[in-house]
């Protein structure tokens, strides 16, 4: 049984959810140099980590949702609801890791 499948390797992950973590992998390439993020989620069959916070809402303060303006500030054209058009490039990213591909799991001691 691979460190991976025993249960205790995930209970020992799970107890740092919420906290800033690095997984290195046992694949190759970029993968294999490990990703860090805010872990999310861990399950026996695979972990989430959050490695980029996107935007905060749009219309939070209705920024993008003020129907009295043809262009916003920046220049951005209504959609075809007549809202600004609010699309971010940078959505954020979330990485899935299988649980039995983890070759090591890094974390604060605190």
């Amino acid at each position: 049984m691979s460190c991976g499948q025993d249960p205790n390797f995930v209970d020992h992950i799970s107890r740092f959810i919420g906290e800033v973590v690095t997984v290195y992998t046992t694949s190759g390439g970029d993968s294999g140099e490990g990703f860090t993020g805010v872990l999310l989620a861990a399950n026996r069959n695979f972990i989430r980590l959050l490695t980029r916070i996107g935007p905060a809402p749009a219309c939070a303060l209705g920024s993008c949702c003020d129907r009295d303006r043809d262009r916003d500030d920046r220049g951005r054209d209504r959609d075809d609801r007549g809202r600004i058009n609010c699309r971010f490039s940078n959505t954020g990213s979330v990485v899935d890791i299988p649980v039995d591909r983890i070759a090591s799991f890094v974390h604060n001691t605190l």
